[in-house]
């Protein structure tokens, strides 16, 4: 790597890190702190639509794609996104959970719209920036920054709400947010493909995305590459419960060594898609998800060890870790130009769409056949999903080594 452009890459994860922590707190963290508070369940269920902004995000890329197409725009979309979800997290901080939960929530959207924002921009970013053969490291910066935030905001931030209290915690966190962006305003290198553009980018690019040749088999990958471990990630809580582990066990074994090991991962999985490729990578991290399936199989023939859950738990967070590090990088591979922030969103999009769905019927399933039923079906989705891998990347590879 030459001298200087090692600089991009911390400057991405701060920036990626900058969105999660806050999201996985608000996510994770504040329907604990609503339990306590004696909310409902349902309350509690309905309190998840605050990240519907994620989803819908393609709706508004497009203009984002418009108005953001050189460093000095694109700087500005981040800076100005990133502040104004620093005021809105601080402004969370300043009612009280109990009293002003309508509006807490009204406000909760609005930062995850601006977090979304600011993902758009960063990702538009990240593609300009990053030449191909930097772009397995960058997305390794992304990933990882996304598990360390979801670590951080899930088990960190949890215990500091006890010593810090409500205020002072959303201060800090508002805080951190702000001195997030520092780099990026000490960063000056220009865009690795800058230019300005005067082709308006409007909401039929999301049609003509799916409408170009070949494009079906993308889909088929964003749809199939994550179904073979997602249910496991769904049900593990639940199974660990089930085998007898209390709250607190269950929260490291998942949030801390868990997260931990998919952003070590997520860090491993560029170097890997560097040296290897992205047609070998995704046949090998899919390979991970196929042996973190097994094993959970494996694992139910009868009561498993400690030892034997942790080393499931680290395969499959291993697997999703690399697994993301490949979607995002041959995402970023099939943008158009001009069209960078919607074409990368939508294919995101698609594989968090069939995540969820994947996520809410894995509980059903587990339901009907018990786990060892539902870890076979994960195992059977991976194998299926090798079949998706040949049908969409042979003959052609539309995936070069680089």
């Amino acid at each position: 790597m030459k001298e200087k452009t090692w600089h991009k890459f911390p400057v991405l994860f701060s920036l990626y890190i900058a969105q999660s922590i806050p999201m996985s707190f608000f996510s994770t963290v504040v329907p604990v702190i609503m339990r306590q508070e004696k909310y409902s369940l349902v309350s509690i269920g309905l309190f998840q639509l605050v990240k519907l902004p994620w989803i819908f995000k393609f709706l508004w890329a497009p203009m984002i794609d418009n108005k953001a197409r050189t460093t000095k725009q694109l700087r500005n979309w981040i800076l100005f996104s990133e502040l104004f979800y620093a005021i809105v997290i601080l402004s969370i901080g300043l009612f009280d959970l109990q009293t002003d939960f309508k509006l807490i929530v009204i406000l909760m959207i609005m930062a995850f719209i601006a977090s979304a924002t600011q993902d758009i921009a960063v990702d538009i970013f990240a593609i300009l920036q990053l030449k191909p053969g930097e772009r397995s490291l960058g997305n390794s910066m992304q990933s990882a920054g996304s598990f360390v935030g979801s670590l951080f905001g899930t088990g960190i931030l949890l215990i500091a709400y006890y010593y810090f209290g409500w205020t002072n915690l959303l201060i800090l966190l508002a805080t951190f947010v702000v001195f997030a962006v520092v780099p990026l305003l000490l960063y000056r290198k220009p865009l690795h493909n800058e230019s300005e553009t005067k082709q308006r980018v409007s909401f039929v690019e999301i049609y003509r995305f799916f409408a170009e040749k070949g494009k079906h088999k993308r889909v088929l990958i964003l749809v199939f590459y994550y179904s073979g471990i997602i249910g496991i990630l769904a049900i593990l809580k639940p199974y660990l419960v089930d085998l007898g582990y209390n709250i607190k066990q269950i929260g490291f074994m998942s949030g801390i060594f868990g997260t931990s090991i998919a952003a070590l991962s997520a860090l491993t999985g560029g170097f890997i898609v560097r040296k290897a490729g992205r047609t070998l990578s995704m046949y090998l991290f899919l390979s991970a998800s196929l042996v973190a399936a097994a094993w959970f199989w494996f694992m139910t023939r009868t009561t498993p060890s400690l030892p034997a859950i942790y080393t499931g738990i680290g395969l499959l967070w291993g697997a999703y870790g690399l697994s993301t590090v490949a979607i995002y990088t041959t995402s970023m591979d099939i943008v158009r130009k001009g069209r960078e922030g919607t074409d990368f969103t939508l294919q995101i999009v698609i594989t968090h769409l069939s995540s969820l769905i994947i996520a809410v019927l894995s509980g059903k399933i587990g339901d009907i056949v018990g786990y060892r039923g539902l870890f076979a079906i994960e195992a059977l989705l991976c194998l299926i999903t090798f079949i998706v891998l040949f049908y969409s990347l042979h003959p052609k590879k539309e995936y070069g080594n680089f």
